[in-house]
């Protein structure tokens, strides 16, 4: 079968990846439109949308980057080594800013972390065969697990979990499941996991707090992440992980559903009839959701069922929205922007990690007020974009906007030249 790329799916992925970078990147997180931000416990703005969505899509993609379901070893191996290469490029962001060398301070040891993260972006992103890409992925990781629990001073409270890393596991589980099961079984699979965790949390009692609870830092899925990444975590209370290994577990349900639609969008039958299917089902999820969250709050940082339902019904309906504008109708003007952010979301998302890390680092004396230190991200926000607006809030927002733009042009370029990072 001849695969089948989707404009409207890379526009999906380009306006996921856009809005992370928006969220992602403020020039003062003190000053934040509200739905830029993280919803503070239940409920969901915009911004909590970005996550769940990129693994549903990342679901879809599965099948249509496999529509023949051929399972043999050397798959199996592509699967686990691009699991492993996300995996270890997720936990490196954790570790880039504990990085120390020789003994070396500010420029030189900027320099230093520099030159690490792009042998660490080449050994993960480079194009080896599958048996050097083990072998880097196998070593990268034993190395973070030596650094973190060998009793070094620097990495000993060094976050674990993560976005990439979690999606790096749905990834691996929904890529099997599409593979080794029927569609029935990948349903079947869906349900128990939304059912099991909302069961587990609602009604098993967390030991030493007491009767379940969905409370922040006091529920079953807090416990389970101070037991097993205790010191690794990303609170500095080190109580509990919004990407933890419990609340892990329904988010490959995200990927179960997009995977679904992946299927869909394979079948044989007329488009149009294609896009309904889909709109369909997303209401149909999307009011389940809404449902559910009586009983069990929609709620990213605990990843409940009832926000796994919302979130991919959302995306279901957006998808078939633009598969029928892109798609069936063929109306593409307007999207190019979109099209260039979602075929290199990956060089995005390591890249944005890194470089306000690293721009943090280039301090200075402050020539407008001698009195002050200050560091260069910080700097040309507060003199070079503020300044020109009264209200902080839209300052922040066109810093964000700022950075969007400078990544618009380097996509651009890679665009252009036909570029696309994947691991």
């Amino acid at each position: 079968m001849v695969r089948e790329r989707l404009i409207s799916l890379d526009v999906f992925r380009g306006l996921t990846i856009l809005l992370m970078t928006i969220v992602n990147n403020p020039g003062d997180w003190g000053n934040v439109y509200p739905p830029l931000l993280h919803a503070h416990w239940n409920g969901c703005t915009p911004t909590d949308l970005v996550f769940p969505f990129f693994v549903f899509i990342m679901g879809v993609a599965v099948p249509l980057a496999m529509p023949d379901k051929i399972y043999d070893d050397t798959t199996f191996s592509k699967i686990l080594v691009r699991s492993l290469r996300m995996l270890c490029l997720g936990i490196f962001f954790n570790f880039f800013g504990k990085i120390q060398l020789f003994g070396l301070e500010g420029i030189p040891l900027l320099i230093a972390r520099l030159a690490i993260t792009i042998a660490i972006g080449y050994a993960l992103m480079g194009n080896f065969s599958t048996k050097i890409k083990n072998i880097l992925a196998f070593g990268i990781l034993f190395i973070y697990l030596i650094l973190a629990y060998g009793g070094f001073e620097n990495y000993e409270g060094v976050r674990l979990p993560g976005v990439l890393q979690r999606i790096a596991v749905v990834y691996f589980v929904v890529s099997l499941l599409y593979l080794k099961t029927s569609k029935k079984t990948q349903i079947i699979t869906g349900a128990f996991l939304l059912l099991g965790y909302w069961a587990a949390m609602t009604f098993i009692p967390v030991p030493g707090i007491g009767e379940a609870n969905l409370e922040r830092g006091t529920n079953l899925a807090a416990w389970v992440d101070s037991i097993l990444l205790k010191g690794h975590m990303y609170h500095e209370t080190n109580t509990w992980d919004p990407e933890g290994i419990l609340s892990t577990m329904p988010s490959i349900v995200n990927g179960i559903i997009g995977l679904l639609i992946g299927q869909l969008l394979l079948q044989n039958i007329l488009k149009p009839e294609k896009a309904k299917k889909m709109a369909i089902a997303g209401i149909a999820l999307i009011i389940g959701g809404l449902i559910w969250n009586f009983v069990f709050p929609i709620n990213k940082s605990l990843w409940s069922s009832s926000y796994v339902l919302y979130t991919t019904g959302l995306a279901s309906t957006c998808l078939a929205l633009l598969y029928y504008i892109i798609d069936i109708a063929e109306y593409k003007k307007g999207f190019k922007l979109f099209v260039i952010w979602g075929v290199n979301p990956m060089i995005v998302f390591f890249a944005s990690q890194i470089i306000p890390q690293a721009l943090t680092m280039i301090r200075f004396q402050n020539p407008h007020n001698p009195e002050e230190q200050t560091n260069l991200l910080d700097y040309l926000y507060r003199f070079g974009i503020a300044p020109f607006f009264s209200n902080p809030m839209t300052a922040s927002l066109a810093g964000a906007l700022t950075y969007v733009a400078i990544w618009t042009f380097i996509l651009w370029i890679f665009y252009r030249n036909k570029l696309i990072f994947k691991v």
